[in-house]
C-alpha cells in the first residue's frame, strides 16, 4: 500500500551525525511516513567513521549542503517534507524557498540573511570556529565543555556528556563564516526566499533555553516571512535547549511536529 503522506527527509546541523535522527525516523515511520536522514557531504556512514576522517567534511559551505540535499530530493518520486535542526533548519528553509519541498520544519534554525541581532550566547558558540580565520577551510570539533554550553545546558551534566560521546562529529567551519557575513553579501548562501508565496507550509520552532539559537533568533526569522502569504507557523518550547532533538525529551518535540503536520493535512 502506498504511503498516505509525503516522504520525510531529516537534515542535521553542525556537530551532530545524521544517525542522531534515528529515533525520529522510527517515530515518523510508525506514524505512516517514509523517512530518511542522509548526512552532509563528506559525512561518514557512522559517527566513528566521520571522526576518523575530518578532512572529508572540511571546506563544505551552505551551497554545497543545499545542492547535496537537492540531489537527494530529486531522486524521490514526490516532493518531501524536510525537517532540519540548527543549520539543518536553515538548509530546509532554502529548499522550501526554492519549491523543492512540500513543507518544512525548521527546529531552532540557524539565522538566515536578514537576522540582524545575535545574542551573546550565539556569538560565543559561533566563536568556536570563527576565532581562527583558517577554520573557514577546516573541520571543527567541539570540546565536551563547548557542547555542554551550546547544546546540553538544559540537561544534567551526565546526559550532556553521554550525548556528546554518542553523536558529535567534526563539521565544516565554513557555514558559520557564511552566516556571520550574510548581511554584508548580496549573494549570501544564507539568503532564503522568505517572500515566496507559492511555497508549502513552514513551521519554525524556538527553545527558550537554547544558547546556540536563542528564541530571539527564531522570532526574528519569523518576522522575515511577513511578506509571504504562504503558511508560516511558530512553536515555542520554553524549557528546552539546543539538544531538544536528541535528548531524553525528544519525543515532545517530535510529537509537536507530527501534530503540526496533521493540522496542515501533510
Amino acid at each position: 500500500m502506498e504511503d498516505a503522506h509525503a516522504p520525510v527527509v531529516f537534515v542535521h546541523g553542525l556537530w551532530l551525525h545524521a544517525d542522531s535522527w534515528a529515533t525520529w525516523v522510527d517515530a515518523f515511520k510508525e506514524a505512516g511516513y517514509s523517512a530518511t536522514a542522509p548526512g552532509w557531504p563528506g559525512d561518514g556512514a557512522t559517527v566513528a567513521d566521520t571522526r576518523q576522517r575530518p578532512e572529508a567534511v572540511a571546506g563544505h559551505g551552505l551551497d554545497d549542503v543545499v545542492n547535496h540535499y537537492a540531489t537527494v530530493i530529486a531522486a524521490l518520486e514526490t516532493k518531501p517534507i524536510v525537517i532540519g535542526h540548527s543549520f539543518g533548519g536553515l538548509i530546509v528553509q532554502r529548499l522550501l524557498g526554492q519549491n523543492l519541498a512540500a513543507a518544512a520544519v525548521a527546529i531552532d534554525p540557524a539565522p538566515p540573511k536578514g537576522v540582524l541581532f545575535l545574542p551573546l550566547s550565539a556569538l560565543r558558540v559561533a566563536s568556536v570556529a570563527m576565532r581562527n580565520p583558517a577554520n573557514r577551510g577546516r573541520a571543527v570539533s567541539l570540546s565536551r565543555g563547548q557542547f555542554r554550553y551550546g547544546f546540553g545546558n538544559a540537561l544534567s551534566a551526565a546526559e550532556s556528556d553521554d550525548l556528546y560521546e554518542r553523536w558529535t562529529i567534526p563539521s565544516p567551519g565554513r557555514p558559520l563564516f557564511e552566516a556571520a557575513a550574510a548581511n554584508l553579501s548580496p549573494r549570501s548562501p544564507a539568503k532564503v526566499d522568505t517572500g515566496n508565496s507559492t511555497r508549502g507550509p513552514l513551521l519554525l520552532t524556538a527553545g527558550g533555553k537554547d544558547h546556540t539559537v536563542p528564541a530571539a533568533i527564531s522570532r526574528q526569522t519569523l518576522r522575515l516571512y511577513h511578506g509571504s502569504t504562504a503558511v508560516t507557523d511558530y512553536l515555542d518550547f520554553p524549557d528546552r535547549g539546543h539538544s531538544l532533538t536528541i535528548d531524553s525529551g525528544w519525543r515532545e518535540i517530535a510529537d509537536g511536529v507530527l501534530s503540526w503536520l496533521k493540522s496542515r493535512s501533510l
